[in-house]
């Protein structure tokens, strides 16, 4: 049978090839996930501070708690993305993890080792699991791609694109 990808391993279309998920993947998203769960807390703690108004400036206040609530639901739902094998949540963990290294150095140099440690202990962990071999080979698998159907579609683009004189 064809797979989804329009080549035949014996996968039937439209389902998604199962294997037994990396422990790695599993770590990765329970981080992603950790930090998600704290933004949104942040934000509903920032939300109720300023529905209290215990916030000394309600417009950043406000600001700060849609901020915080959207990037921490956003950042749950790539960790979902991640556990599911799903390609499209790997870019932004990465991109968030990039950007709680700045805030974990930022924390560290205002003199915050409590907060800044872990966050960027847990930024450098997820990175190196979530661009890890394992874990890119698995959403490979996932997606329906994997190196051997790279190679073949690249062999015969090589030889077409010979045969077409370009």
């Amino acid at each position: 049978m064809a797979s989804p990808d329009g080549g035949s391993r014996g996968r039937p279309v439209g389902f998604r090839v199962v294997s037994k998920r990396p422990s790695i993947v599993t770590a990765a998203a329970a981080l992603e996930g950790a930090e998600g769960l704290a933004a949104v807390g942040f934000g509903l703690f920032s939300g109720i501070e300023t529905a209290t108004g215990a916030a000394v400036d309600p417009t950043s206040a406000v600001a700060v708690t849609v901020l915080a609530l959207g990037g921490g639901l956003a950042m749950l739902g790539c960790a979902r993305l991640l556990l599911r094998g799903d390609s499209r949540g790997r870019a932004p963990i990465v991109l968030t993890q990039l950007f709680a290294l700045p805030v974990a150095w930022s924390l560290w140099q205002s003199d915050q080792p409590a907060l800044a440690i872990p966050l960027g202990a847990v930024a450098i962990i997820t990175l190196l699991l979530v661009l890890s071999p394992p874990v890119t080979a698995w959403i490979n698998l996932q997606d329906g791609r994997d190196d051997d159907e790279d190679d073949a579609d690249t062999a015969e683009d090589a030889d077409h694109k010979a045969g077409s004189g370009s």
